[in-house]
């Protein structure tokens, strides 16, 4: 009797092979589902955003629109603020109101520096000053205070003195990879410049001279020991998030 091999097409479904089936089938369709759902994550995270960086840019505008509006008649001369009444009449037009520059700036009149903005949902916003750094194409308004949901929205005061008075003014912000708030930070180097802008329009210039890299916990950089120097401070995430990426610059 010869040897007879039967050839067949149809397949023998064992138990087993229905289970790892039924587990293949699983897997796949939970693959797909956690990729269309970071997918839509990162979607709607760009979207937030773009959002946000909406939000800062209609707070610029009305800080710039304040700024301008600030009558011309007021100008700062050493530590006080000269105001020239343009309605006075002939016999006191030689005379001045002066006010202490110290008294606007800071301590219980801290808030006559901060302006309030109002964005197109109705939101408030409190603006200390404004950030400009050239070389990298960053402009960003400085929100008085520091939180989760207002980095969110602009770079923030972390700490320090009012804008560009002596002292070490602190500011905060993002590392976004679409380079947005404090995305592009990191490409500044030693003796790159930047603007501070404060609320009555007076502008200071900042040398940067240096940048370093720390531990979230180490807040050295925040010091406001400055040997009398107007200085400020720059900072974001590094690109992992591990740590700080810190820039300083001392006003010239």
């Amino acid at each position: 009797m010869k040897n007879q091999i039967l050839i067949t097409d149809k397949v023998i479904l064992t138990p087993e092979f229905k289970r790892k089936k039924k587990i293949y089938k699983f897997n796949f369709f939970l693959s797909c589902f956690l990729a269309c759902t970071l997918f839509s994550c990162c979607i709607y995270a760009e979207y937030d955003r773009n959002k946000s960086e909406q939000v800062s840019q209609e707070i610029l505008l009305g800080l710039r629109a304040e700024i301008k509006d600030i009558p011309s008649n007021i100008s700062a001369q050493d530590d006080v603020l000269v105001v020239n009444d343009l309605a006075e009449t002939e016999e006191n037009a030689e005379e001045s109101q002066e006010v202490d520059v110290s008294k606007v700036l800071s301590g219980e009149n801290q808030k006559n520096n901060i302006v309030e903005s109002v964005a197109n949902d109705g939101t408030k916003y409190y603006t200390d000053a404004t950030l400009k750094i050239p070389c990298l194409g960053i402009e960003y308004p400085v929100l008085s205070d520091s939180s989760d949901e207002l980095l969110e929205i602009s770079l923030n005061k972390l700490w320090g003195p009012n804008p560009n008075e002596v002292g070490n003014y602190v500011i905060v912000g993002h590392n976004y990879k679409n380079g947005k708030m404090f995305g592009k930070l990191s490409g500044i180097k030693i003796g790159d410049t930047f603007q501070i802008t404060d609320n009555l329009g007076r502008t200071a210039t900042y040398s940067v001279y240096t940048t370093y890299v720390v531990d979230p916990k180490d807040v050295s950089c925040t010091s406001q020991i400055t040997d009398g120097n107007v200085e400020a401070t720059l900072i974001t995430c590094t690109s992992t998030g591990a740590q700080r990426f810190v820039v300083k610059g001392r006003k010239i």
